[in-house]
């Protein structure tokens, strides 16, 4: 009896996070052939490609699930994943302006800052990245020695070029 699809893209996300990626994706295009407007399987299927470092064909795929609609979880992995793969293909304009409609729409999600702090860095506009990278440091991290210095980080965090007279 055939497993039906939710069953085979469970499979398929199990073969992925066991290391046989390739197998995985070889699943998800038959799922994706089968079942064009289930978004969950092109989501999968982009992610997929991603870890086998297909990112080039990673995109479409991304762009095509968030086209479908996900559920709000997985629609923050896909637009996380798309802004990534962009910016790692050397698209920083795009992955940018993807991460930072990403904030607008989840503005609690840190890790968009991130990665938007990534492609910043990638645009030149290094201290626009420290800045970023800087208060999400001092707002989340645990470490006592950190989190101690969490005012003077967030203080400094825009003032990185400013000399002290």
């Amino acid at each position: 009896m055939e497993l039906n699809p939710a069953d085979r893209l469970q499979e398929a996300v199990s073969l992925r996070a066991e290391g046989d990626a390739e197998k995985a994706r070889l699943l998800l295009a038959k799922l994706a052939d089968a079942h064009p407007e289930d978004a969950q399987i092109w989501y999968q299927l982009a992610w997929t490609h991603d870890s086998l470092g297909l990112e080039r064909e990673a995109v479409p795929l991304y762009e095509k699930a968030l086209s479908l609609g996900l559920p709000e979880k997985d629609d923050i992995g896909a637009r996380l994943g798309l802004g990534s793969t962009l910016r790692t293909l050397g698209s920083y304009g795009d992955s940018e302006k993807l991460l930072r409609e990403a904030l607008a729409k989840y503005p609690q999600r840190r890790e968009f800052n991130v990665f938007l702090a990534m492609t910043l860095h990638n645009l030149g506009r290094h201290a626009e990245a420290m800045e970023l990278l800087l208060v999400q440091l001092a707002e989340t991290s645990s470490d006592e020695g950190i989190s101690s210095y969490g005012r003077a980080l967030s203080f400094y965090s825009d003032k990185l070029d400013r000399v002290w007279s």
